[in-house]
């Protein structure tokens, strides 16, 4: 009789749900559903906005983190491994750039996958919000080309099997994908930006992302859009640029925008000296003595120049502003708490060197984006994080008109005028100081070393200037210091650094994507 009875309740509960032909079609109340959502412009804009948090943001330091400027100064930090050369297909780092990457340009496909659901008669204002996400997909996917080289290229949505199955897209092609949609994008955008991706942004990545592929032509084009315009200046102050006084001034072209207590970061409590930092902490990423010479002497000379004035006995005297403005420099440099930054061994400075594990150990820490008003709260920044400024853009298009060999005086006019900030007032180069194609490269190419310095560009500029294998190998050098007289100079011995050139100028397709997709092939060497 009990089975009688289940049989009888199975039968009503199917003729009752067949009745109901939509009783399982709920819409789920947890999350917002396709159901109810791409219907209106507000939307549009909350879908796209989705898309803004896959932008880098601190993550800029870990680029730099892994080349010649900055030293990974956490022994057991995963950044160590790779700058000593022992990385393996399963390290973690290439795998969560790789992730991080492909969520980015997830979310930005399945809004390119929906928005024209929309029915909305402004369709300007969907255009914009489609070239802003355009951008920002463009930004991801010219990060996957420099570090992994061919990596699949996806524009829609897919699934678990295609996941599966999917190949490597030539880098070619992916450059072709890059320009035309950053091209489009800056047709539907308007300068104005609000905070927001705008058209100066979609111009200097397409200026950017030319440059890296050695599209020389379409890289100066792209800038000289921008310098055209005439929306974007340089900001007087170098220092305060990177502090919360310059945000969303007129250099600033996109930056990944915080807030404290609501979207906030920890750079400060990563970078700043540890003595200002309570706890253990901070000394993250410390700058070598690579960097610290790239910085020319106030006259514009380089200091391996006899006539420069450099004296070892005092090296930051005379020098680039940008060097202190960038740099805590031992017995300069004011500190957040009001003291004065002391790296010197064996005394008892604030800092000196390895103090502590987490105490720098060249003598040297960043100064840029250390902000005096987090001293009190050092993992709750607001501080924005600037990725594309008007400066670079400047360089871009210095660099690539010399290597077209298209050499004028718009070429040194955009290199002065990044040198001949109000804060910084370098002497100007002329065509008497440089006038061949090899002199101004060496020029162009240290200017974008010191003024982007610790902005995350410098591991994508050795590896396309292929100069990593002459700037990486061997033990990182610090500061130079006085002991008895004599002049001592800081070497971290133990900590040598190499560079393969026929595996490292790409990293490797991590083994967790191989291992799920046995179609994604993998770069030589490893």
């Amino acid at each position: 009789m009990k089975n009688l009875k289940y049989i009888f309740l199975q039968v009503a509960v199917i003729i009752m749900v067949s009745c109901q032909s939509d009783l399982l079609e709920t819409i789920p109340n947890d999350r917002i559903s396709k159901e109810i959502f791409w219907i209106t412009l507000d939307d549009v804009e909350f879908a796209a906005n989705a898309v803004y948090p896959s932008l880098d943001g601190t993550s800029i330091f870990s680029y730099d983190g892994l080349t010649d400027q900055l030293m990974t100064n956490h022994p057991f930090n995963a950044n160590v491994e790779l700058q000593r050369g022992f990385g393996t297909i399963a390290s973690g780092r290439y795998f969560s750039e790789w992730e991080d990457a492909y969520q980015g340009i997830r979310r930005a496909n399945d809004f390119m996958d929906n928005v024209d659901q929309v029915e909305e008669s402004d369709q300007e204002a969907i255009n914009k919000y489609k070239a802003e996400v355009m951008t920002l997909r463009a930004y991801q996917y010219i990060k996957l080309v420099m570090l992994f080289g061919d990596v699949p290229l996806l524009t829609t949505g897919i699934d678990i099997p295609q996941g599966r199955t999917v190949t490597r897209t030539p880098v070619s092609q992916i450059w072709d994908f890059i320009e035309d949609d950053l091209t489009q994008a800056a047709v539907w955008l308007p300068y104005e930006n609000n905070g927001r991706i705008g058209k100066g942004a979609a111009l200097g990545l397409k200026a950017r992302a030319m440059l890296y592929a050695g599209r020389y032509s379409e890289a100066a084009e792209a800038a000289k859009e921008v310098i055209d315009s005439n929306v974007y200046s340089l900001y007087p102050d170098y220092f305060n640029l990177f502090q919360y006084e310059g945000e969303n001034n007129a250099e600033v072209m996109l930056a990944r925008e915080y807030a404290p207590d609501v979207n906030s970061h920890n750079i400060y409590s990563s970078v700043a000296p540890w003595s200002q930092i309570s706890g253990s902490n901070g000394s993250l990423y410390v700058p070598t003595k690579s960097i610290i010479d790239a910085y020319p002497m106030s006259n514009g000379l380089a200091i391996s120049d006899p006539q420069s004035g450099f004296d070892p006995l005092n090296p930051y005297e005379n020098r680039d502003p940008r060097l202190a403005q960038s740099v805590f420099l031992t017995e300069i440099t004011p500190l957040p708490d009001g003291g004065i930054y002391g790296s010197t061994p064996e005394t008892d400075g604030s800092d000196a060197v390895q103090i502590t594990v987490y105490s720098t150990a060249t003598g040297y820490n960043v100064r840029k984006y250390v902000a005096d008003e987090d001293y009190s709260n050092p993992s709750n920044s607001g501080l924005n994080i600037i990725l594309i400024r008007y400066a670079e853009v400047l360089l871009t298009y210095a660099e690539a008109k010399i290597e077209l060999g298209e050499i004028d005086e718009s070429v040194y006019a955009a290199i002065n005028l990044v040198r001949q900030r109000e804060s910084v007032m370098l002497p100007p180069f002329t065509s008497e100081v440089a006038n061949t194609q090899a002199s101004l490269r060496s020029i162009v190419r240290n200017e974008r070393t010191v003024e982007l310095a610790f902005e995350g560009f410098r591991l994508f500029d050795i590896r396309r200037w292929e100069i990593a294998e002459e700037v990486m190998p061997g033990v990182p050098f610090g500061m130079t210091y006085l002991d008895n007289d004599n002049l001592v100079q800081i070497s971290l011995e133990g900590f040598d650094r190499s560079f393969d050139t026929g595996r490292d100028y790409l990293w490797p397709i991590p083994n967790r994507e191989r291992e799920l997709n046995t179609q994604l092939t993998q770069n030589p060497g490893w």
